[in-house]
């Protein structure tokens, strides 16, 4: 018979594991870390939720290590911390890897957590958080032999080749369709860890502490003979350009709160409308200074950020990928407190040309606003596809084509504003099925811009001519009167034909009347094969 008359002993080794894995890899890999420039994973999620709000999820999860006597003496704790929390007082999962422990490559719960993260937010259907630093795995995988109880790898459906039967990627798919994702890499992310990072609605990575990687340095000089610094392989220059990250930041705290701003416009998942709220800006502000935004000189280029941030609400203005595609410009606001999708194009990158990268920038914001009911409203100067020999091998027109299919497949309430330029296929990827259509005295619509026309109709009689510039003059200011809105607002070819100072009140007027639609149209969405 056992002399214990309790559980006492069983409870303490309960807290000393608790209090064991708080302490992570341990002081000399905590200082390490700091010295780095970086915060451990404890000090992100503290940072990240509201005070008090996080409750981890598996603390007692980890390795303990024995004597021979069978007497502890050692616990490492999982290499990812899980758990609720809660961001400007709305509930999330959030979890990220422990650096200090393996350098953040996985242990077998630590994989096994990692995993659990997206089930997680599918089952609470709550937000995702994840804040990533750490590797695909070590030589021996998380698998490798470890000291302690751990048994192996996350268990696999039976049945099947278990290379395809991964459950990773099944639940990372599927947390895309159900609720936001919103990752940030804090530190070096590389193979596993950074396809979690692209598998998100928003990305961030710091600027001088993050690089993100398919594979590290060593790896690609082995295999491709290239000797280059994780930097220069996947650094925030790279990344941003490349279109792999949304957004860049100056450090883990701005990251962070760029994360929770992001969130702050979305829903909890797709069953719920984004919160409205009080934005304490006036539906029938007018602003003047866009009377005289746009200049006469069509050639002259003007500040498209400028003119959002004068009609939307005040500091509602949230940017995202900017600098992939920068002919087109992507963002989240609000308007009269209800959040919206923006898309405009910006005059200062081709004439705000439509390229390939600019297509699909536009299809993957198209798809982030209309899987959470988000409106959109499109500011529209849109010259066309962007030409060349370089577009061409883009596959400019495919792609170009793929956004248009997502515009047109999109449910979401539509508004477009032409405030210059439409032209070409693709000015059809600024205007909904659905769409109220504004536009000022300054748009210009046809099938060719004016210059391209007049070179393609008049090429021969401007070539004759005495003067041929004054010809080609005479000719661009004929056709640019033809392309004038009033015919087009005597005909009800859009809606209404405004003073841009309207703008506002015109948007406001529209969103209060669509709102109502958002609530009947709820739920997952359907999409055709695009091209």
């Amino acid at each position: 018979m056992s002399d214990a008359k309790d559980w006492s002993d069983d409870i303490a080794e309960i807290k000393t594991r608790r209090k064991l894995a708080k302490g992570q890899g341990g002081p000399d890999a905590i200082d390490k870390h700091h010295a780095k420039g970086r915060l451990t994973v404890r000090e992100r999620i503290d940072l990240a939720v509201d005070a008090d709000s996080f409750a981890e999820v598996g603390e007692g999860a980890g390795a303990p290590e024995f004597d021979e006597d069978g007497n502890q003496i050692g616990f490492t704790p999982p290499n990812y911390v899980l758990g609720f929390g809660r961001m400007n007082g709305r509930p999330v999962v959030l979890g990220g890897e422990d650096f200090t422990i393996k350098g953040g490559s996985p242990t077998p719960s630590g994989l096994r957590k990692s995993v659990y993260s997206e089930q997680l937010a599918l089952d609470y259907q709550l937000p995702l958080v994840r804040l990533l630093e750490g590797g695909g795995g070590s030589v021996g995988g998380a698998a490798a032999n470890q000291k302690g109880s751990g048994k192996g790898p996350p268990p696999r459906p039976s049945g099947g080749d278990p290379v395809f039967t991964d459950p990773r990627f099944l639940s990372i798919t599927q947390v895309l369709g159900q609720v936001p994702v919103a990752s940030a890499a804090l530190g070096p992310v590389a193979g596993f860890p950074a396809a979690r990072l692209a598998a998100s609605h928003f990305s961030v990575m710091t600027r001088k502490t993050a690089q993100v990687l398919v594979a590290g340095p060593q790896v690609v000089s082995r295999a491709l003979g290239r000797e280059l610094t994780k930097e220069e392989l996947g650094g925030a220059k790279v990344h941003l350009k490349a279109g792999t990250v949304d957004n860049v930041a100056k450090d883990e705290e701005d990251a962070i709160n760029q994360v929770r701003r992001f969130l702050s416009y979305l829903p909890a998942n797709i069953h719920e409308l984004a919160p409205r709220i009080e934005s304490g800006d006036s539906p029938d502000r007018m602003d003047e200074a866009l009377q005289t935004l746009i200049p006469r000189d069509r050639r002259q280029p003007y500040d498209a950020r400028a003119m959002v941030k004068a009609i939307v609400d005040y500091d509602s203005w949230f940017e995202m990928t900017r600098k992939y595609g920068p002919g087109q410009i992507t963002g989240l606001a609000r308007l009269n407190g209800q959040p919206v999708g923006i898309l405009a194009n910006d005059c200062h990158y081709y004439a705000g040309s439509m390229t390939a990268d600019g297509a699909q920038k536009v299809r993957r914001f198209v798809d982030l606003c209309d899987t959470f009911h988000l409106p959109i409203i499109s500011f529209v100067d849109e010259p066309g596809f962007m030409i060349g020999p370089d577009a061409e091998q883009a596959s400019t027109i495919r792609y170009g084509a793929s956004a248009i299919a997502a515009v047109m497949q999109a449910k979401v309430p539509w508004a477009s504003v032409i405030v210059r330029k439409v032209f070409g296929v693709a000015g059809a990827a600024h205007f909904g099925r659905k769409c109220y259509t504004l536009a000022w005295p300054s748009a210009e619509m046809g099938a060719l811009p004016v210059e391209g026309g007049v070179a393609i109709a008049f090429g021969k009689l401007i070539a004759q001519a005495d003067d041929p510039e004054a010809k080609r003059a005479e000719l661009e200011a004929m056709l640019a009167a033809r392309q004038s809105p009033f015919p087009r607002a005597e005909a009800f070819g859009f809606h209404e034909l405004i003073d841009p100072a309207e703008t506002r009140p015109y948007l406001c007027g529209w969103i209060d009347r669509v709102t109502p639609q958002l609530s009947r149209d709820l739920g997952p969405r359907e999409y055709y094969y695009r091209p």
